[in-house]
């Protein structure tokens, strides 16, 4: 439109499409665009797949470290059913020990009980028979007290006095 303007302004002439500056201007353009289409392109194809490469490696390393992750949560998982069970085997082991450390307490303080009541009944005993020795005591203190009385009210000085030399006599025999 522009060269058909200039044509008609140029004094009616028809100009060839071949001699326009335009078509020139638009022939370099699409030459420069195809010369420069193969190593742009290359470019471009290179910029891609590297940003495709760091794309899939950081892709690969997400799934990695997902996986890694996963792993781990499986461990902590596995780990903590282990603690859960270890935990309920050691409260079954102190439960069963606190009953068994019951039922030996119970049987040492019958075992205590038992032995304090024979020393109970030991020391009841021991302690009748100390009135009874007090008691014996005292009824032959009482008797030699009477025997004495009596002796000495019965007895004459010469039945005394005789009585006392026999004494002194056997005395000699009976302390060999």
């Amino acid at each position: 439109m522009i060269s058909t303007a200039y044509a008609a302004a140029a004094g009616g002439a028809h100009v060839p499409f071949y001699a326009e500056a335009h078509f020139w201007v638009n022939v370099a353009f699409f030459m420069i665009v195809a010369l420069a289409y193969k190593p742009v392109s290359r470019g471009i194809a290179a910029a891609l797949d590297a940003r495709a490469a760091k794309i899939k490696a950081r892709l690969d390393e997400a799934h990695k470290l997902r996986e890694e992750a996963q792993e781990m949560l499986a461990t902590y998982q596995r780990k903590q059913r282990d603690a859960m069970k270890e935990a309920e085997e050691i409260i079954a082991h102190a439960k069963a020990e606190a009953e068994r450390l019951a039922q030996q307490a119970a049987k040492d303080l019958e075992v205590t009980m038992k032995r304090r009541e024979q020393m109970a009944l030991d020391r009841i005993a021991q302690a009748e028979a100390q009135a009874v020795k007090e008691v014996q005591n005292l009824a032959v203190d009482v008797a030699i007290g009477a025997a004495r009385k009596v002796i000495g009210d019965s007895l004459t000085a010469s039945q005394t006095a005789s009585l006392v030399d026999n004494a002194i006599k056997d005395l000699s025999g009976k302390l060999h």
